[in-house]
């Protein structure tokens, strides 16, 4: 029986002798598993394997293989490795690769159903550049090779000073958002942001416009104005620091769609008490007592009628500037979310302490009038939409995983609805 088993999707013309592989193996796949015309599926073998293989027998073969995984959905992917090419096919109960094996004469020798195979393909990554504010933003861009749904997202990370693939331990959450969407036809850009790549940019009188609403909001503007895009309907994504400032970045550019990925509906300095608390709860030999009084000594200064711009970077929580602190003191997210006229994505899991389930609340009460926003919890999910279990703690991204594929598929039905 192996040497059948079946295959991949669309080709939409006659094939000609001129087509590449690539497509003869999409015809192929179309003739017998769409279309069901064996005979014609039949006539792509090379001759040394169609006297092996009756039309009959390729018949009650296919019958009874999609009897076993259902019909067939989507091509998800397509790589190969010389004379041998991959279809990542989405049946009805499973996803597999067809496997098609060529002859010099452009005819099939073979084909298998074996699990999948990841390939990194040169032509799908693309490295791209593009200015920001007297800065070059190290980014790496994503296209389809086929089955482009002309939807781009771009990437804006959380706090701290992080790469493209938002590296937090063993874990790369935006890669794999960004490959999931890729299998998906979504293309995307994702960047090392600016305190990661140039931390000398960043002083005393930076705020966070400077550390990641401007390269966001310079980077959408980059593609909207790029004849290249002008078919493409234009996403971002934000986490947590991302998705707080996503309302700013929406007013300084408008596109498609915004997705806030754990994103904090109350004030940061409000959140970091809480998770010192929380720490301190979990393990105070890691976080004792005293840090978290000098977190509520600095929060409460922060909040008190004795902060200035003036005042020092000593006396302020995170050690960050009080420039900083003001622009986050000054900003209200519930209400400028208000005035986002575009559909927007929230998703939160339930595992995370950073951003809780009160802040998924707060944007959900909100917006409630909003008839294009959508809502998403995730219990088993941590801040890295990542599943796991028991008691959540920084543990958790120390342990490698992967996106959630059910929060991811719920992401991809946002974006290309």
């Amino acid at each position: 029986m192996k040497k059948l088993l079946t295959l991949f999707f669309t080709a939409y013309a006659l094939l000609s002798f001129s087509q590449d592989r690539k497509e003869i193996g999409n015809t192929f796949i179309k003739a017998l598993l769409v279309d069901k015309n064996i005979e014609k599926a039949h006539s792509y073998f090379d001759a040394s394997v169609a006297g092996q293989i009756p039309v009959d027998q390729l018949k009650a073969v296919t019958e009874q293989l999609q009897g076993q995984i259902g019909g067939l959905k989507n091509i998800l992917e397509v790589n190969n490795e010389g004379n041998t090419y991959y279809y990542y096919s989405e049946f009805e109960k499973t996803k597999l690769d067809v496997q098609l094996t060529f002859g010099e004469n452009n005819k099939l020798l073979g084909f298998f159903l074996v699990p999948h195979k990841s390939f990194e393909k040169p032509d799908e990554k693309t490295t791209l550049k593009i200015k920001s504010d007297g800065i070059e933003l190290n980014g790496t861009l994503l296209i389809p090779p086929s089955n482009n749904k002309n939807k781009l997202v771009i990437f804006v990370h959380g706090s701290g000073a992080h790469d493209r693939d938002e590296t937090i331990g063993e874990n790369k959450p935006f890669k794999d958002i960004a490959e999931y969407l890729l299998a998906n036809g979504i293309a995307s850009y994702r960047y090392d942001k600016r305190t990661y790549s140039y931390p000398e940019t960043f002083n005393e009188k930076s705020t966070v416009e400077e550390e990641t609403i401007n390269d966001a909001v310079n980077t959408a503007l980059y593609f909207k104005k790029n004849a290249d895009y002008k078919d493409y309907q234009i996403i971002i994504l934000g986490h947590s620091q991302g998705a707080y400032m996503m309302p700013k970045i929406a007013e300084k550019v408008q596109v498609s769609k915004y997705v806030f990925m754990a994103g904090n509906a109350r004030p940061l300095q409000d959140l970091l008490v809480e998770q010192y608390k929380y720490l301190h709860a979990i393990d105070p030999t890691k976080v004792p007592a005293e840090a978290v009084q000098e977190v509520k000594t600095k929060v409460a200064f922060l909040n008190s009628s004795k902060f200035n711009i003036s005042s020092p970077s000593s006396e302020l929580p995170l050690g960050q500037s009080a420039a900083y602190w003001k622009y986050i003191k000054d900003y209200n997210q519930l209400n400028e979310v208000k005035k986002v006229k575009a559909p927007m994505f929230f998703a939160q899991g339930g595992r995370d302490y950073q951003v809780t389930e009160k802040d998924f609340n707060l944007w959900k009460e909100t917006l409630k009038n909003d008839k294009t926003a959508v809502f998403k919890f995730y219990p088993a999910l941590s801040h890295l939409f990542i599943a796991g279990s028991g008691k959540p703690s920084p543990k958790d991204y120390e342990t490698k995983g992967k996106v959630d594929e059910h929060f991811l598929k719920d992401l991809a039905d946002f974006i290309l609805k």
